[in-house]
């Protein structure tokens, strides 16, 4: 019924070598140049910079959620007031009819 479409070989298009003639040695492929890695260093220094920004982050990070945490409860105990107060109202308002 539906059958894929199959795409064609393409030609390639990077570096071609040209097949070698007889008598001649087979070219080689080009040695890549080495690359420097540049080597980072922690000295005590920057060490104890790391240590004190990831306790920075720790503790702002934990001070937002403690945060919105309280609030979420501080939202939800007012809910929870207004809910009683007017179940109270609701039940006097019937009472006086």
């Amino acid at each position: 019924m539906l059958r894929p479409k199959l795409p064609t070989m393409p030609q390639p298009t990077g570096l071609v070598t040209p097949p070698a003639a007889p008598g001649q040695p087979a070219p080689t492929a080009p040695t890549p140049a080495p690359t420097s890695r540049a080597v980072v260093q922690l000295t005590p220094g920057t060490a104890l910079a790391l240590v004190g920004a990831g306790t920075a982050v720790v503790l702002v990070v934990g001070a937002v959620l403690v945060s919105l945490l309280l609030a979420v409860a501080v939202a939800g105990a007012s809910v929870a007031v207004c809910a009683v107060v007017l179940r109270s109202l609701l039940r006097a308002e019937i009472k006086h009819r």
